[in-house]
């Protein structure tokens, strides 16, 4: 028999939900331009030359009026704007151009959202793109999710592991919300759990909470049944080579990923 986690979690994945804010109407620094993408370009002042152009899967240009093909593909949006300004002053069209170019439409740069999400698959970015938004994207975590979520990322020729820790980020502390850019992976694991057996009202498995001890654990089971014994309680464990042992446990203790608690009868 499986059971849902705490409502804390729950409560987690609906907040995740809630703070998700995702503006498409601007690039952020950290987004570089691709083909497909489509911009919004104006030049102050100068209304005929407001464009919207998708920019060339093949060799990453726009065509701009004055200019022709530019090419800002691998570009940032303010790097894109001064290029186009920087064109039109030196080919003395208009002296001290001021141009915006925004992202309408983010087309070019995905990046694979795996694991425990409810429609797992590569995710667009948009602008300054984070975590929660990806995970939003993705359709929000399942219920059995873990509540800390793995972004892998190409440093150099390594591969880095970075942790979210998502029970930090609900306490308010939004560096665990960190950019994600092309090339990296986010994926969230299953669930940390444990099992009860034996004189407990409900069996089954659970979701492990961090620092969970053996009495958390029998609270969360419901507690012992009529013929339950706080004696001779036992923890089934794996170890590091596949085998498993059996330890004698008490209230205080602190279960690990995949125990098996047994509750045994009492004997009066």
């Amino acid at each position: 028999m499986t059971h849902k986690g705490p409502m804390r979690f729950a409560h987690i994945v609906g907040v995740l939900i809630a703070l998700i804010t995702t503006t498409l109407a601007f690039a952020g620094s950290d987004y570089l331009l691709g083909g497909d993408d489509t911009v919004n370009i104006t030049v102050y002042d100068q209304p005929d030359l407001t464009t919207q152009a998708r920019i060339s899967h093949e060799d990453g240009t726009i065509t701009f009026p004055l200019l022709g093909e530019v090419s800002i593909g691998g570009l940032s949006a303010e790097q894109a704007s001064r290029k186009i300004a920087d064109l039109l002053e030196r080919g003395g069209y208009i002296k001290k151009p001021q141009v915006a170019l925004t992202v309408k439409e983010f087309k070019s740069q995905k990046i694979p959202v795996m694991g425990q999400v409810n429609n797992p698959g590569e995710y667009l970015l948009s602008g300054e793109s984070k975590v929660v938004d990806l995970i939003s994207q993705a359709g929000g975590l399942k219920s059995d999710a873990a509540d800390v979520i793995t972004v892998v990322r190409k440093e150099g020729d390594k591969s880095v592991k970075h942790n979210i820790d998502l029970l930090r980020f609900y306490a308010g502390d939004m560096t665990q919300n960190i950019k994600v850019s092309a090339g990296d992976f986010i994926l969230v694991p299953k669930m940390d759990a444990f099992y009860i057996h034996g004189e407990v009202k409900r069996p089954g498995m659970y979701r492990l909470e961090r620092g969970m001890t053996v009495m958390q654990a029998l609270s969360v089971g419901g507690g012992l049944s009529e013929r339950g014994s706080l004696s001779g309680m036992k923890v089934t464990r794996s170890k590091g080579d596949g085998s498993t042992e059996k330890i004698g446990v008490e209230l205080t203790d602190k279960l690990q990923a995949n125990d098996v608690l047994y509750v045994k009868e009492r004997l009066f």
